[in-house]
């Protein structure tokens, strides 16, 4: 009874979580039946059991099962919990005895206490001899566990043969789980090609979007399902629709291009610039070349290491699909509308810089990216390096060693050391802002001018008073980074005695600050 309790029980039967862009199909278990499962568990008496048919097949012994058939044993008596012997051979799969067990007349469409039904084992299981038997004897096509229709479980799995059965039978083809997804989506999720094509052919609705903003193709596209993908395209969807979700996470103007990239679908992503999708679409607010830098370079966790990159699919990496994009017309130098602080007039080397993404800069730059072009700000691409516009920073991409290399490389392309942005900050500001000890030195070393750098912005804080935790969104002084501080400074014969300004409660003062930056 235990097996059975947590094997035909609700949490079996999954749904796909739609408020992630980037995340796969999840299979999540239904808390409440798992508890109501386990109270049961204490319920159920330990003596003999009244059902010796159920329980024969439960412990898959054919031979006494059969045996009881002969003797004329009912074939409907159940366990504790509403379950038969022919909820047992579904679940076995073991369409042979199922038959036996229906031609002594096991009722079809039975449930268990949980609203597990035969047929819905059947379709999970793919046996469409069972299903054809089961609907030949009475169950409903439409028999649903938990708002999961039976035409849904088996496109789920997959089964051309039952899908065809039910759909034969009258199955609705556009019902809607109790998380309104259709067969279809989840056919397109898990990429079973064929059943989708059988779908479309019944006139499935291949356009059906969520309230998350998730269509058929969306979470084709979500999964890496190439072939589905453009199964759907081929069935008329515009390579180039944009998601218009209500709630959820997906972006706003997302499209299957931009959804492929988030995920690291990138040979994917190439069909699609193939099928005609645009290159420079920025409905999102960022373009694909933009949405490259963070795909390859998450932000960091709590550690010293930055959040690896999406598992994606296919042969090509991130840096071969950044040459693809380009070669499909990508503006190398595009620069965003918005963004984050720091972010407007961003181009996509820019925000390579932010992530210290040095492979991606390079790659840029062969392709003719500008290095000195900064935001609207006044920010260089240095500055979005070494650590402008971090609020926490070991939560942001780059280690110290990786924004060394970039500084490096950005000093050779003559990009200004010296630059001060409109919040009157530098580079050395940025370095104060991530905490980095050994940045701070290497600039000093390049000539950074102290006279310059070491001034208050707009907040009130120098670079050493950043160091200290006079900054918004990290009241911690991190002592190293304070320390190298002091002994640049004092290279230059200079004590860090400034009086700090008061302390800043990012929350209060996040609005007048945003203002101030339009301004």
């Amino acid at each position: 009874m235990c097996r059975f309790l947590f094997t035909l029980c609700p949490p079996c039967s999954g749904r796909h979580q739609t408020v992630e862009a980037s995340s796969p199909v999840v299979w999540r278990p239904q808390l409440r039946t798992t508890i109501l499962c386990l109270l049961m568990l204490c319920c159920v008496s330990m003596n003999a059991s009244e059902s010796p048919l159920a329980d024969a097949v439960e412990n898959k012994n054919r031979d006494t099962a059969i045996k009881l058939l002969k003797q004329k044993s009912d074939a409907n008596t159940p366990q504790v919990d509403g379950t038969t012997a022919l909820h047992w051979a579904a679940y076995h799969d073991d369409a042979e005895l199922g038959l036996m067990l229906l031609e002594a007349g096991a009722r079809a469409g039975a449930e268990n206490r949980y609203g597990v039904t035969s047929l819905y084992s059947a379709c999970q299981n793919g046996n469409a001899k069972l299903v054809i038997a089961l609907l030949q004897h009475g169950a409903d096509p439409d028999t649903s566990l938990q708002g999961e229709e039976a035409l849904l479980t088996a496109s789920r799995t997959g089964s051309v043969e039952v899908v065809k059965t039910l759909l034969k039978s009258g199955a609705k083809i556009n019902a809607e789980d109790r998380n309104n997804q259709t067969a279809l989506m989840w056919a397109a999720a898990e990429g079973n090609l064929e059943v989708v094509k059988i779908l479309i052919e019944a006139g499935a609705n291949i356009r059906h979007q969520l309230d998350s903003g998730f269509t058929p193709l969306l979470f084709a596209v979500r999964e890496g399902r190439e072939p589905v993908v453009h199964a759907l395209l081929n069935a008329g969807l515009d390579v180039n629709e944009a998601a218009t979700p209500e709630k959820g996470r997906l972006p706003r103007g997302s499209t299957p291009l931009t959804l492929a990239i988030e995920n690291g679908h990138f040979t994917l992503a190439t069909s699609l610039l193939e099928a005609g999708a645009n290159p420079n679409d920025t409905r999102t607010g960022f373009s694909p070349l933009h949405i490259l830098s963070w795909v390859r370079k998450p932000g960091g966790g709590d550690g010293p290491d930055d959040l690896p990159p999406p598992d994606g699919s296919g042969i090509m990496n991130s840096l071969q699909f950044a040459n693809t994009l380009v070669e499909h017309g990508a503006k190398v130098n595009a620069g965003l509308k918005g963004g984050r602080q720091h972010w407007k007039d961003a181009t996509p080397f820019y925000l390579a810089a932010w992530t210290a993404d040095l492979a991606l800069m390079r790659t840029l730059v062969e392709h003719g990216a500008d290095p000195k072009i900064n935001a609207s700000d006044g920010s260089t691409p240095l500055m979005a390096a070494t650590g402008i516009g971090r609020k926490m920073e070991e939560a942001s991409a780059g280690t110290e060693t990786e924004i060394l290399a970039c500084a490096r490389y950005l000093l050779k392309l003559e990009i200004n050391i010296n630059a001060v942005n409109s919040s009157g900050e530098t580079a050395m500001h940025g370095a104060a802002y991530k905490n980095l000890p050994k940045v701070v030195t290497y600039l000093d070393q390049q000539k950074a001018d102290v006279k310059i750098w070491h001034q208050r912005n707009k907040r009130g804080s120098t670079p050493y008073l950043i160091a200290a935790g006079y900054r918004p969104g990290n009241f911690k002084p991190s002592y190293e980074t304070m320390t190298a501080f002091k002994q640049v400074l004092a290279s230059h014969g200079i004590k860090p005695n400034e009086k700090p300004p008061e302390r800043i409660d990012p929350y209060t003062q996040k609005k007048s600050w945003d203002k101030s930056n339009k301004n």
